[in-house]
Formats: C-alpha cells, sequence, structure tokens
C-alpha cells in the first residue's frame, strides 16, 4: 500500500480553459486529456480542459467530489505507475447545464473543440428524434452536432471566430465524418432559415483528422479497490491503462493551436496511414478476438491470447492476412509494429473484457475487417484468416455461445442482424444481404460456401477446431 503517485508539480488555478472535450470516459482521460495534462506540467498552462458530459451523470458526479482531479494508473507486464491528472479543470453535464456549456464554447478563450462520442454520435438523419428534437429547438442542442453548429452560429453572429474542431474516434476518417455530419446540420438548418451558416463553416471551421491508440480497459469496483490498496489514492473512478500511447494529428488547425509536439503528438499532413495501420492491425485484431475469444467462452483478451491456438491464430491473421496490405508509415517498421501489438494485446495487467470489444459490430467490422478483406480478394491475397474473423462476428450475432448461454448484443442493428443471423445458421447469406454492412460479398460464390463451412465447423467442432483448421490449410498454402 502506499505507492509512489505522480502529482501535479503546476498552479491548477493557472490554467485557461480553452479546450472543452465532449465525452468524458475512460479513454477520454487516459489519452487526450493527459496530454494537456502533460503540456501543463511542461510549462503551457493555456489549455486547461473542461469536460462536457452528454449523456452520463455518474462520471460528473464522480469528478465534481474530486476536484476535477482523477487518476490514471498504467500498467505495463511487470511494473506500475500512478499519476493524479489536473488538467481538467472543470466538468459540465449538457442534460442539467445546457446554458453553461453553450456559453462555454461560445467564448473566445474556446479555441479546440475534443471529442470521443463513438460513431453514433455522427448521425445527422432527421428520423433520429434526437436530431429532429435540435433541428426544431436548435439553441437547445441534446446532440454533438446540433451542439456544434448551435456555437458555431452565435459565435459567427457574435465575431468570435470559429473554434477547431478534433474528433479522438476511432473511425477511417474522423474529421471528413464530424465535418460531413456538422455541414449537413447546418444545411439542414438553413432550409429552415435561409441562412448560410454552412457555407460558413465550410469557409472558416476545420476538422482535422487524428489518430489515437490506447488500449484502456473499463474500470470496474475491483480495480478501484485494488488501485486503493496498491497506491493509497481512495479514486472513486480511476483509470487502467497500457502504457503505450500514441497520438497523430493533422496539422489543420483554424484557431489557436496548442504546441502539442512539445509532448510527443505527431503533426503531420495526412494521418491516413497511421490511422489505416492502426485500424486494422490493433482494431481488426480486437474484432477478432473479441467474437472468437467469447464464442470460446474466455473473458478476456489475456485470457484468450494464453490460449496457443488462438494466440497463433491471432500473429498469423496480422502478419500473413492483413500487414502485407498496409501503407507504409513513415518511421515505422510494420514488422516491429505486429510484434508490438501482439504483446499489447495480450498483456496480462491490462487484460480487456472481450464483450466490451464486441460492442458495435456493425460499424467496427466494416471498418476494421472487412476493409482489409476487400483488399485481399481485389488483389488475389490470401484471406482464410480474415474470413475466420467474420465467421467469429456472423456466428456471434446468433445471441448465444456454443453452449447455449447468451451472449449481449450491444450495436444499434442488434435485433435485425439477430434475426437474420439466427434464421441463416450456418448459411451466411440471410446476414449478407445486408449489403449497407458486407458490401457485394454476397456476389462471391466462392467466398460465401467458404464463409458457410467455417461457420459449420464452429458449430460442428468448437472455435478451436476452426481455428485448427483454418492455420492448418494456410499451412498447406504456403
Amino acid at each position: 500500500m502506499g505507492g509512489r503517485v505522480e502529482k501535479p508539480t503546476y498552479d491548477r488555478h493557472a490554467l485557461t480553459p480553452s479546450v472543452v472535450h465532449l465525452g468524458v470516459g475512460s479513454f477520454a482521460r487516459a489519452h487526450p486529456i493527459l496530454y494537456f495534462d502533460d503540456l501543463a506540467a511542461a510549462g503551457e498552462t493555456g489549455w486547461g480542459v473542461v469536460g462536457v458530459g452528454m449523456r452520463s451523470p455518474e462520471i460528473g458526479e464522480v469528478l465534481r467530489s474530486q476536484n476535477g482531479l482523477y487518476t490514471v494508473v498504467e500498467r505495463g507486464r511487470d511494473s506500475a505507475h500512478a499519476r493524479l491528472v489536473g488538467a481538467l479543470v472543470e466538468y459540465l453535464y449538457l442534460p442539467e447545464q445546457p446554458q453553461q456549456v453553450a456559453d462555454l464554447l461560445a467564448s473566445p478563450s474556446t479555441q479546440l473543440v475534443t471529442m470521443t462520442v463513438t460513431s453514433e454520435g455522427y448521425q445527422v438523419r432527421p428520423d433520429i428524434p434526437a436530431v429532429r428534437h435540435d433541428l426544431a429547438t436548435p439553441d437547445d442542442p441534446v446532440t454533438v452536432t446540433g451542439l456544434l453548429v448551435a456555437a458555431l452560429r452565435r459565435r459567427r453572429a457574435e465575431g468570435t471566430g470559429p473554434f477547431t474542431v478534433l474528433s479522438c474516434d476511432n473511425l477511417d476518417d474522423s474529421g471528413a465524418a464530424i465535418r460531413l455530419a456538422v455541414l449537413e446540420f447546418a444545411g439542414l438548418l438553413d432550409t429552415q432559415t435561409g441562412g448560410d451558416l454552412a457555407s460558413w463553416v465550410r469557409e472558416n471551421v476545420t476538422f482535422p483528422s487524428g489518430m489515437v491508440d490506447r488500449i484502456t480497459p473499463a474500470t470496474n469496483p475491483q480495480l478501484r479497490d485494488q488501485i486503493e490498496d496498491e497506491f493509497g489514492v481512495p479514486d472513486r473512478w480511476p483509470v487502467v491503462t497500457e502504457t503505450f500511447r500514441q497520438w497523430v494529428v493533422e496539422d489543420d488547425f483554424c484557431a489557436e493551436k496548442p504546441p502539442l509536439e512539445r509532448v510527443g503528438v505527431q503533426m503531420v499532413d495526412d494521418v491516413t496511414p497511421w490511422k489505416v495501420v492502426k485500424g486494422r492491425l490493433l482494431n481488426g485484431g480486437h474484432c477478432a478476438l473479441g467474437y472468437l475469444g467469447a464464442l470460446a467462452a474466455f473473458e478476456t483478451t489475456d485470457q484468450a491470447m494464453a490460449e496457443p491456438v488462438m494466440s497463433e491464430y491471432l500473429s498469423r491473421l496480422l502478419r500473413e492476412d492483413i500487414a502485407p496490405l498496409l501503407p507504409e508509415v513513415p518511421g515505422q517498421d510494420t514488422d516491429e509494429y505486429v510484434t508490438m501489438t501482439l504483446e499489447r494485446i495480450a498483456n496480462p495487467a491490462i487484460g480487456d473484457s472481450l464483450l466490451r470489444l464486441c460492442r458495435r459490430g456493425s460499424t467496427k467490422v466494416p471498418h476494421h475487417v472487412l476493409s482489409s478483406l476487400g483488399e485481399a480478394r481485389a488483389s488475389g491475397r490470401t484471406h482464410r484468416m480474415l474470413l475466420a474473423a467474420l465467421a467469429g462476428w456472423l456466428w456471434f450475432l446468433r445471441g448465444e455461445g456454443l453452449d447455449g448461454r447468451p451472449l449481449p448484443i450491444e450495436d444499434s442493428r442488434a435485433e435485425e442482424l439477430r434475426r437474420a443471423a439466427q434464421a441463416g445458421g450456418d448459411d451466411p447469406r440471410a446476414l449478407l444481404e445486408h449489403r449497407d454492412i458486407f458490401g457485394d460479398l454476397a456476389d462471391d460464390v466462392d467466398l460465401v460456401e467458404e464463409l458457410g463451412e467455417l461457420l459449420t465447423r464452429v458449430s460442428r467442432d468448437g472455435v478451436r477446431g476452426m481455428l485448427a483448421a483454418v492455420l492448418h490449410s494456410n499451412e498447406e498454402d504456403r
């Protein structure tokens, strides 16, 4: 008990709140906010962060009771380091403090808005009730895009000028995604009001894309108690994460730019190569391990990676099916990056919940798995291990494990996909007909047949048996 805890060495009261972060979950506190804490520690006091909660009030209650302070524990295989973070100078909860949030975003001191809100926060379809609400009452928004548009509209009217919007979400092009969402929402408002806000946003606001990377499992009561015993910190909602972190950002800021390169952030002209490599290797690997591991009755990533057939499968998936398709990243050796990725996933000190990795598959699998599969098919390269990953998701969508135990499907399209999976059984065609997810896979007769064979093997031989067969067949092909 009483291990060393690193504490802020700067005056928190001297921090200027110029960054607003939307969605203050565990990842935000372990990654982007931590970089601003690094800036404060380096003497850059102009980049304090105000967090804005969008949906859940619990974290706000904790942070307010702790004066915005929270603990980040970085765990390697053989070491742990605890750090008290002080860069979060205030927390606001949108449903309870809408005017304060509006004033904050309109304030001239706000130069940068960062966000971690998941892909569903980018939807602006008028058939979504929250979007309809924001279009009907644009000065009282409840969605991320409605909030951003309301703030930009007010800043334009008050002559404050724009702020930069920097998404920290795992999307293929997060900057383009939030830019499109904001422009679409502003355009819908312009249609109602006869204004030209969309044109102003297009000409004045920048939405740089970024690549964020840090494995951050969800905090549970056991972790909280363990941290208090180990470090003597009675934090009600600490964050446990790995020692590795990376942030690559496009250098495209319309307002004042924080000197993040001082604390290890890579500023680049085009973030695409970094996003592709990280998304397909780490996130794609997480997708594969999540569904296959959950079906095999494992609970965490480290448990699954301790199974020889699972670890060999994931290694060869990354090295043989995915890595040869990746773009070159300046200064980065792909083989070394794969090795590091496998070590990170297997790290027993931060074993991540497999069911957490299985959330939002209809968004994540197309981005992180089907993208590689499509390229492999087009180039005539081997892709049987990618098909095994896809088979794991399709089997998982039935909503029960091989032993009949229920498996929760946390996905915006859970019901329609579960019905198709259960109706099709080991025949994947009912699922593949959802072409907005699977593209033209249903038209590839050989692929459909091979995928059906893999599903049948899972049903007959279990996940381990299916993977052993896939590994053997790929060994024969080499």
